[in-house]
Protein backbone atom coordinates (compact mmCIF):
# COMPACT_ATOMS: atom_id res chain seq x y z
CA UNK A 1 0.00 0.00 0.00
CA UNK A 2 0.90 3.44 -1.22
CA UNK A 3 1.56 5.89 2.04
CA UNK A 4 2.18 9.77 1.82
CA UNK A 5 3.92 12.16 4.19
CA UNK A 6 3.16 14.96 6.08
CA UNK A 7 4.77 17.34 8.63
CA UNK A 8 2.67 18.59 11.74
CA UNK A 9 3.35 21.95 13.44
CA UNK A 10 6.13 20.38 15.34
CA UNK A 11 8.27 19.30 12.87
CA UNK A 12 7.50 16.08 13.29
CA UNK A 13 5.81 13.71 10.66
CA UNK A 14 3.42 10.92 10.16
CA UNK A 15 3.04 8.65 7.78
CA UNK A 16 -0.52 7.61 6.40
CA UNK A 17 -2.06 5.61 3.96
CA UNK A 18 -2.28 7.39 0.28
CA UNK A 19 -5.61 8.90 0.27
CA UNK A 20 -5.98 9.88 3.53
CA UNK A 21 -8.09 13.15 4.98
CA UNK A 22 -7.03 15.62 7.32
CA UNK A 23 -9.18 12.97 9.63
CA UNK A 24 -7.72 10.31 9.50
CA UNK A 25 -4.53 12.11 10.68
CA UNK A 26 -6.63 13.46 13.52
CA UNK A 27 -7.63 9.86 14.57
CA UNK A 28 -4.13 8.78 13.87
CA UNK A 29 -2.59 11.42 16.43
CA UNK A 30 -5.15 10.44 19.26
CA UNK A 31 -8.82 9.96 20.00
CA UNK A 32 -9.47 13.42 21.92
CA UNK A 33 -8.37 14.79 19.12
CA UNK A 34 -10.31 13.07 16.47
CA UNK A 35 -13.51 14.19 18.55
CA UNK A 36 -12.50 17.45 18.55
CA UNK A 37 -11.31 18.49 15.09
CA UNK A 38 -13.25 20.78 13.41
CA UNK A 39 -10.97 21.76 10.54
CA UNK A 40 -7.65 21.44 9.33
CA UNK A 41 -5.18 24.28 7.44
CA UNK A 42 -2.87 22.28 4.84
CA UNK A 43 -0.11 24.52 3.61
CA UNK A 44 -1.65 27.51 6.23
CA UNK A 45 -4.64 26.73 3.99
CA UNK A 46 -7.84 26.24 6.00
CA UNK A 47 -10.00 22.84 4.76
CA UNK A 48 -12.34 20.47 5.63
CA UNK A 49 -11.77 17.63 7.59
CA UNK A 50 -12.33 14.95 5.06
CA UNK A 51 -9.98 16.99 2.39
CA UNK A 52 -7.69 14.50 1.20
CA UNK A 53 -4.04 15.01 2.07
CA UNK A 54 -1.00 15.55 -0.80
CA UNK A 55 2.32 13.83 0.28
CA UNK A 56 4.89 16.20 1.49
CA UNK A 57 1.74 18.79 2.64
CA UNK A 58 2.36 20.69 6.46
CA UNK A 59 -0.87 19.92 8.16
CA UNK A 60 -2.75 21.42 11.34
CA UNK A 61 -5.39 19.83 13.12
CA UNK A 62 -7.86 22.96 14.20
CA UNK A 63 -10.24 22.81 17.27
CA UNK A 64 -12.40 24.54 18.93
CA UNK A 65 -9.75 26.29 21.16
CA UNK A 66 -8.18 28.14 18.40
CA UNK A 67 -9.39 31.19 16.88
CA UNK A 68 -9.70 29.91 13.18
CA UNK A 69 -11.78 27.21 14.64
CA UNK A 70 -14.03 29.38 16.71
CA UNK A 71 -14.58 31.41 13.39
CA UNK A 72 -15.67 28.48 11.34
CA UNK A 73 -18.08 27.66 14.21
CA UNK A 74 -19.61 31.03 13.84
CA UNK A 75 -19.54 30.60 9.86
CA UNK A 76 -21.27 27.41 9.99
CA UNK A 77 -24.11 29.15 12.21
CA UNK A 78 -24.70 31.43 9.41
CA UNK A 79 -25.36 29.09 7.38
CA UNK A 80 -27.54 27.05 9.86
CA UNK A 81 -29.51 29.97 10.02
CA UNK A 82 -30.02 30.21 6.56
CA UNK A 83 -31.33 26.72 6.31
CA UNK A 84 -33.70 27.34 9.31
CA UNK A 85 -35.28 30.13 7.88
CA UNK A 86 -35.27 28.88 4.39
CA UNK A 87 -37.13 26.08 5.72
CA UNK A 88 -39.41 28.62 7.78
CA UNK A 89 -39.93 30.44 4.82
CA UNK A 90 -39.40 29.01 1.21
CA UNK A 91 -38.28 31.39 -1.31
CA UNK A 92 -36.39 33.14 0.85
CA UNK A 93 -33.00 34.35 -1.35
CA UNK A 94 -29.33 35.19 0.44
CA UNK A 95 -26.56 37.52 -0.26
CA UNK A 96 -23.93 37.73 2.59
CA UNK A 97 -23.08 35.22 5.90
CA UNK A 98 -19.55 36.22 7.26
CA UNK A 99 -18.64 35.43 10.66
CA UNK A 100 -17.63 38.82 12.79
CA UNK A 101 -16.50 39.50 16.22
CA UNK A 102 -18.48 37.32 18.55
CA UNK A 103 -20.57 35.90 15.79
CA UNK A 104 -21.89 36.50 12.59
CA UNK A 105 -24.81 38.16 10.72
CA UNK A 106 -27.06 37.11 7.04
CA UNK A 107 -28.69 39.29 4.93
CA UNK A 108 -31.52 37.72 3.16
CA UNK A 109 -34.87 38.68 1.81
CA UNK A 110 -38.04 36.82 1.91
CA UNK A 111 -40.77 35.93 -0.37
CA UNK A 112 -43.74 39.06 -0.68
CA UNK A 113 -41.46 41.58 0.82
CA UNK A 114 -42.15 39.64 4.64
CA UNK A 115 -40.31 41.46 7.23
CA UNK A 116 -39.51 39.79 10.41
CA UNK A 117 -39.12 41.17 14.09
CA UNK A 118 -37.00 40.67 16.95
CA UNK A 119 -40.24 37.98 18.14
CA UNK A 120 -39.34 35.97 15.33
CA UNK A 121 -36.07 34.99 16.22
CA UNK A 122 -36.83 32.11 18.75
CA UNK A 123 -39.03 30.48 15.46
CA UNK A 124 -35.70 30.59 13.86
CA UNK A 125 -33.67 29.30 16.86
CA UNK A 126 -35.90 26.39 17.51
CA UNK A 127 -36.30 25.14 13.75
CA UNK A 128 -31.72 26.10 14.60
CA UNK A 129 -31.86 23.42 17.02
CA UNK A 130 -33.81 20.60 15.24
CA UNK A 131 -31.11 20.91 12.29
CA UNK A 132 -28.37 20.38 15.31
CA UNK A 133 -29.93 17.51 16.39
CA UNK A 134 -30.40 16.29 13.00
CA UNK A 135 -26.56 16.04 12.61
CA UNK A 136 -26.25 16.60 9.30
CA UNK A 137 -23.31 16.46 7.48
CA UNK A 138 -21.17 19.71 5.48
CA UNK A 139 -20.85 18.24 2.04
CA UNK A 140 -18.54 19.99 0.38
CA UNK A 141 -19.21 20.39 -3.98
CA UNK A 142 -17.43 21.63 -6.50
CA UNK A 143 -18.82 22.89 -10.32
CA UNK A 144 -17.91 24.84 -13.25
CA UNK A 145 -19.39 28.77 -13.31
CA UNK A 146 -22.03 27.75 -15.89
CA UNK A 147 -23.19 25.30 -13.35
CA UNK A 148 -23.19 27.77 -10.55
CA UNK A 149 -25.45 29.82 -12.54
CA UNK A 150 -27.78 26.89 -13.14
CA UNK A 151 -27.92 26.35 -9.14
CA UNK A 152 -28.34 29.65 -7.92
CA UNK A 153 -30.72 30.77 -11.14
CA UNK A 154 -33.14 31.99 -8.45
CA UNK A 155 -31.43 33.75 -6.27
CA UNK A 156 -30.38 37.22 -7.86
CA UNK A 157 -27.43 37.64 -4.87
CA UNK A 158 -26.16 34.70 -5.82
CA UNK A 159 -26.07 35.42 -9.07
CA UNK A 160 -24.46 38.78 -8.86
CA UNK A 161 -21.91 37.69 -6.62
CA UNK A 162 -21.00 34.71 -8.98
CA UNK A 163 -20.81 37.38 -12.05
CA UNK A 164 -18.83 40.08 -10.39
CA UNK A 165 -16.14 37.15 -8.79
CA UNK A 166 -15.92 35.94 -12.22
CA UNK A 167 -15.12 39.23 -13.66
CA UNK A 168 -12.92 40.72 -11.22
CA UNK A 169 -14.49 43.16 -9.72
CA UNK A 170 -16.08 40.99 -6.69
CA UNK A 171 -15.68 42.22 -3.15
CA UNK A 172 -13.80 40.34 0.07
CA UNK A 173 -17.14 38.77 0.53
CA UNK A 174 -17.51 37.77 -2.98
CA UNK A 175 -14.05 36.10 -3.03
CA UNK A 176 -15.38 34.34 0.30
CA UNK A 177 -17.72 33.01 -1.78
CA UNK A 178 -16.03 32.17 -4.53
CA UNK A 179 -12.50 31.27 -5.77
CA UNK A 180 -10.78 31.21 -9.50
CA UNK A 181 -13.21 29.67 -12.05
CA UNK A 182 -14.19 26.81 -9.49
CA UNK A 183 -17.10 27.49 -7.58
CA UNK A 184 -17.60 25.43 -4.40
CA UNK A 185 -21.36 25.33 -2.72
CA UNK A 186 -22.33 23.30 0.82
CA UNK A 187 -24.90 21.09 1.15
CA UNK A 188 -27.32 19.70 4.13
CA UNK A 189 -30.23 17.66 4.51
CA UNK A 190 -32.00 16.54 1.55
CA UNK A 191 -32.05 19.90 0.14
CA UNK A 192 -30.35 22.83 1.46
CA UNK A 193 -27.25 24.50 -0.58
CA UNK A 194 -25.31 27.17 -0.30
CA UNK A 195 -22.81 28.68 -2.28
CA UNK A 196 -19.45 29.00 -0.02
CA UNK A 197 -15.68 28.37 -0.25
CA UNK A 198 -15.14 26.67 3.34
CA UNK A 199 -14.36 24.95 5.31
CA UNK A 200 -17.37 24.33 7.50
CA UNK A 201 -17.51 22.02 11.00
CA UNK A 202 -18.52 18.42 9.76
CA UNK A 203 -21.64 18.73 10.70
CA UNK A 204 -24.35 20.70 12.40
CA UNK A 205 -23.85 18.48 15.62
CA UNK A 206 -20.91 20.46 16.15
CA UNK A 207 -22.82 23.62 16.78
CA UNK A 208 -25.68 24.95 19.27
CA UNK A 209 -24.29 27.39 21.38
CA UNK A 210 -25.87 30.20 20.19
CA UNK A 211 -28.04 32.88 19.96
CA UNK A 212 -29.57 34.89 17.72
CA UNK A 213 -29.72 38.50 18.91
CA UNK A 214 -31.62 41.26 16.61
CA UNK A 215 -32.65 42.14 13.20
CA UNK A 216 -31.66 45.02 11.47
CA UNK A 217 -31.87 46.77 7.87
CA UNK A 218 -29.10 46.40 5.38
CA UNK A 219 -29.04 48.43 1.82
CA UNK A 220 -27.53 45.15 -0.49
CA UNK A 221 -23.92 46.49 -1.05
CA UNK A 222 -24.29 48.77 0.95
CA UNK A 223 -25.54 50.87 -1.50
CA UNK A 224 -28.96 52.66 -0.59
CA UNK A 225 -29.58 52.53 -4.30
CA UNK A 226 -29.87 48.67 -4.42
CA UNK A 227 -32.31 46.42 -2.29
CA UNK A 228 -32.88 47.04 1.62
CA UNK A 229 -32.28 43.09 2.82
CA UNK A 230 -33.04 42.19 6.12
CA UNK A 231 -29.59 41.15 8.47
CA UNK A 232 -30.16 39.07 11.05
CA UNK A 233 -27.43 39.03 13.54
CA UNK A 234 -26.25 36.47 16.45
CA UNK A 235 -23.58 34.87 18.41
CA UNK A 236 -22.36 31.25 18.48
CA UNK A 237 -19.28 30.41 21.16
CA UNK A 238 -17.62 26.21 21.41
CA UNK A 239 -19.31 26.08 24.55
CA UNK A 240 -22.50 27.09 26.61
CA UNK A 241 -20.30 28.10 29.34
CA UNK A 242 -18.97 30.82 27.26
CA UNK A 243 -22.06 31.44 25.03
CA UNK A 244 -23.87 32.21 28.89
CA UNK A 245 -20.56 34.13 29.83
CA UNK A 246 -20.85 37.09 26.41
CA UNK A 247 -24.60 36.91 27.37
CA UNK A 248 -24.42 38.27 30.83
CA UNK A 249 -21.43 40.65 29.51
CA UNK A 250 -24.09 42.04 26.97
CA UNK A 251 -26.86 42.65 29.69
CA UNK A 252 -23.84 44.29 32.29
CA UNK A 253 -22.85 46.26 29.23
CA UNK A 254 -26.34 47.77 28.66
CA UNK A 255 -27.11 48.44 32.49
CA UNK A 256 -23.96 50.77 32.15
CA UNK A 257 -24.75 52.80 28.99
CA UNK A 258 -24.36 56.14 28.70
CA UNK A 259 -27.47 57.55 27.41
CA UNK A 260 -30.02 55.18 29.25
CA UNK A 261 -28.32 56.00 32.22
CA UNK A 262 -28.13 59.41 31.67
CA UNK A 263 -31.53 59.75 31.44
CA UNK A 264 -32.47 57.17 34.34
CA UNK A 265 -30.71 59.61 36.92
CA UNK A 266 -32.11 62.74 35.47
CA UNK A 267 -28.86 64.14 34.45
CA UNK A 268 -30.62 64.83 30.50
CA UNK A 269 -34.20 66.52 30.15
CA UNK A 270 -36.01 68.32 27.74
CA UNK A 271 -38.07 71.21 29.09
CA UNK A 272 -41.52 71.23 27.96
CA UNK A 273 -41.25 74.55 26.32
CA UNK A 274 -39.30 72.76 23.69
Amino acid sequence: MSELTVTLPDGSTRSLADGSSAADLAADIGPGLARAALLATVDADPVDLDRPLADGAEVAIVTDRDELGLETIRHSTSHLMAQAILDLHPGATFAIGPPIEHGFYYDFELPGGKTLTDADLEAIEDRMRELVAADQTFDRHEVTVDDARRLFADDPYKLEMIETAVGGSGSDDDSREIGGDVVSYYANGDSFIDMCRGPHVPSTGRLGHFKLQKVAGAYWRGDEKRPMLQRIYGTAWATKKELKAHLVHLEEAEKRDHRRLAAELGLVSWPEEL
